[in-house]
């Protein structure tokens, strides 16, 4: 029988390339053309999303973090010499910024989630302290609409026990069970601490191949 692919050396292939800012959208006539195959992160304002990108491409800053939610205000795309390019969502929910911005981004959120042609997956990013909450619906909502692939990531696990984490993994998959669209793998990660990170690391790898952009 064949060897199964190895996707966690594909990942790290993957994101041991160097990582750059791309591109920076903050409305819909502003987007990139769509090349190759996207990925990304959504989440409520200050999840970790932009830790994250950068423990996944081993870059201390290339997106920038902040303890101030609302940091993020527009699409940020960063790509290497691959075809994968991230993308780096705005925070729903709450933010330190008027009500007028909040309400734009929500809007470019569920636009660019609608619209994308060659957006592969839609990694939501659930602080693994809270689980998820109501203003997650919303999103959850308009992946189920427009049929794309999402998959959540529990992060910060680190910051909870051990026992703690298995019951909120299991309080997710119950809870995203029977929504469509829904990926039923729960990821859970740390970007202080790299856990899970190369697991993500291979399941980004494994889209990227099945769409035909990376040989294993």
């Amino acid at each position: 029988m064949p060897q199964a692919p190895d996707y966690h050396e594909a990942g790290r292939r993957l994101f041991a390339a160097t990582w750059d800012f791309r591109h920076a959208s903050n409305t819909l006539e502003a987007l990139p053309e769509p090349l190759g195959v996207e990925i990304a992160l959504a989440g409520r304002s200050n999840v970790g999303k932009s830790s994250l990108i950068n423990a996944l491409t081993n870059r201390n800053a290339l997106a920038r973090t902040s303890h101030t939610p609302g940091r993020t205000q527009e699409l940020i795309f960063f790509s290497a010499n691959s075809p994968l390019t991230m993308v780096d969502m705005p925070g729903y929910g709450y933010a330190a910024v008027s009500d007028q911005k909040v309400k734009a981004w929500t809007r470019l959120i569920h636009d660019f989630l609608r619209g994308r042609v060659n957006l592969a997956r839609v990694f939501v990013l659930i602080d693994a302290r809270h689980g998820l909450k109501t203003t997650d619906d919303a999103v959850l909502k308009t992946l189920d609409l427009a049929a794309v692939v999402y998959q959540i990531v529990l992060t910060k696990v680190d910051e909870i026990k051990p026992a703690e984490l298995e019951k909120r993994i299991a309080q997710t998959q119950a809870a995203i069970a029977k929504r469509p669209a829904a990926f039923p793998t729960i990821l859970a990660t740390s970007s202080r601490t790299g856990a899970g990170v190369e697991e993500l690391r291979a399941t980004i790898a494994q889209i990227v191949a099945e769409r035909g952009g990376l040989t294993v």
